[in-house]
């Protein structure tokens, strides 16, 4: 799975995906610096091309960036040095988020871990990963996690089966409802991957350390508009558009749309 998830990441533009598809990003970000402490050290745990990481830079956070990619850790080391921001980075690593070697315990005041648990499908590894997760990070730490979610996946595999093999059978979207995994059958597709309930999502963290404060749908209701439909409202006026992205953050906790959101960010404390 590891190479795997390395050759893939390798050759997908994950920098442009957050830019072609912009609310996941917009949304994690505003509740992000809601929680963030006024300054501090972050780590950005499975970063990618660091698209985090450079506006944490960019506030002046000290940020330590570690993803599993090399290409994707020499991207965001190249972004940061493009941008004028090496001097607000303590270093960048390619680490297992299983195994955060040569980090120190108790090391940021922040951290972030927006990719890895996806894509670990077994419970032990996703057990080793949050609980480095804690290691590493202070005690009353603040730690932003990403979720994929079950429920939003199955209606991605009814809506376009075959886009979505091996879920294109009832018998494997049934299969994949009671495990939460699922492996693509075309080749050169997204990774292997596990997909949470969201009712196990608090339960996971909090019998790992941590005290929730927010669960967010990083797209929710967005998710469920079709690209055409997100640029009705990204070509009005800026006004009219601002008012879309608010209504969006306005209605990300509403807890009846967390299963449609592609992506959930869970928000807790270190205890």
């Amino acid at each position: 799975m590891k190479d795997e998830i390395i050759h893939y990441y390798s050759s997908f533009d994950e920098w442009g995906r957050l830019d072609r598809e912009p609310l996941e990003f917009t949304i994690n970000w505003h509740f992000m610096k809601q929680h963030l402490p006024p300054s501090g050290s972050v780590l950005d745990n499975g970063a990618g091309p660091g698209k985090y990481s450079v506006e944490l830079a960019k506030l002046g956070y000290h940020v330590t960036l570690s993803d599993i990619t090399p290409k994707l850790v020499e991207i965001a080391r190249e972004k940061a040095s493009h941008l004028d921001l090496m001097d607000n980075f303590n270093g960048f690593h390619v680490l297992d988020a299983m195994n955060l070697k040569g980090i120190q315990d108790e090391t940021f005041d922040a951290s972030l871990m927006l990719g890895p648990l996806y894509h670990l499908q077994q419970e032990d590894e996703r057990m080793k990963a949050v609980k480095e997760l804690y290691r590493v990070t202070k005690k009353n730490g603040i730690v932003f996690v990403a979720f994929q979610t079950r429920i939003r996946m199955l209606l991605t595999s009814l809506q376009n089966p075959q886009l979505w093999k091996p879920n294109d059978t009832m018998e494997s979207i049934n299969q994949f409802y009671d495990d939460g995994i699922f492996n693509h059958s075309d080749k050169g597709r997204f990774t292997g991957a596990y997909y949470f309930d969201v009712g196990e999502i608090q339960p996971f963290m909090e019998s790992n350390g941590f005290e929730t404060m927010d669960l967010i749908g990083s797209t929710h209701i967005g998710a469920l508009l079709t690209h055409e439909q997100q640029q009705y409202w990204a070509e009005q006026d800026e006004e009219e558009y601002t008012k879309f992205i608010d209504l969006l953050i306005k209605t990300a906790k509403e807890p009846s749309t967390l299963g449609v959101s592609s992506h959930l960010l869970y928000i807790g404390r270190k205890t």
